[in-house]
């Protein structure tokens, strides 16, 4: 059996969108359903790496800004408000685990690991997913853009997800898919894993990881060879 034994007692903290759960198509499809309200054209299938990874407010600002027609501070502001209510709608109408995923975070907490997500999708809306897909047992906390005092790529929703398992920065890993998750990682100085099938804008080859993996079958040896002193 494969020797997983520097993750008894570590942490390894998780980004959701493009890391955990392929949940694009029913992010681009609230993004798409709010931009045709407002008269304007969809976004097509394959932009969510231009609209998914610093939350709602920014992913709108972005939709519209592609759209052709930008809008003010105060309509964002209620634009995110239809955002939550039409996403946590339909949460789940599309989005699955990528392959993979359920069976290597399981085999991280046989192996006595803490597993975390640190998201910057408000907190209510990451457990709305996680239950509907029925991931929640697979965590020991959830750490949501709205619940630390800034959203990744400052490494305070790192440190903070880090904690609220009882874990030790010193002994974590953080795994994500795009810049936000590579910044946090840095500035907290927390070892790093990409995945190559996330939503990020820059190839996650290009963001420098200590580990780039393309599936999660991958990812127990990748804690294991970070973590191993």
């Amino acid at each position: 059996m494969s020797d997983l034994s520097a993750l008894a007692g570590a942490t390894i903290v998780f980004d959701l969108d493009g890391t955990l759960v392929d949940t694009a198509p029913d992010i681009v499809g609230t993004i798409n359903t709010l931009l045709v309200q407002e008269g304007l054209a969809p976004l097509p299938a394959q932009a969510s790496h231009l609209v998914i990874g610093r939350g709602a407010h920014w992913g709108l600002e972005r939709a519209f800004q592609i759209a052709g027609a930008p809008r003010s501070p105060g309509e964002l502001d209620a634009l995110v408000t239809r955002f939550r209510d039409h996403y946590l709608a339909h949460v789940a109408d599309g989005s699955l685990p990528f392959p993979g995923m359920v069976e290597a975070v399981t085999r991280l907490r046989t192996a006595g690991a803490k597993t975390v997500v640190c998201t910057n999708k408000i907190t209510a809306l990451t457990h709305a997913l996680l239950e509907a897909l029925s991931l929640t047992h697979l965590f020991d906390a959830v750490v949501g853009g709205d619940a630390a005092p800034a959203q990744k790529p400052d490494p305070r929703p790192l440190i903070q997800a880090i904690a609220a398992a009882g874990g030790d920065p010193a002994r974590a890993v953080m795994v994500g898919d795009a810049a936000p998750d590579a910044g946090a990682a840095r500035a907290a100085g927390v070892p790093l894993i990409l995945v190559s099938f996330g939503y990020s804008e820059t190839p996650a080859a290009d963001l420098d990881p200590d580990i780039l993996i393309h599936h999660f079958d991958e990812l127990a040896h990748a804690c294991q060879s970070l973590l191993n002193p």
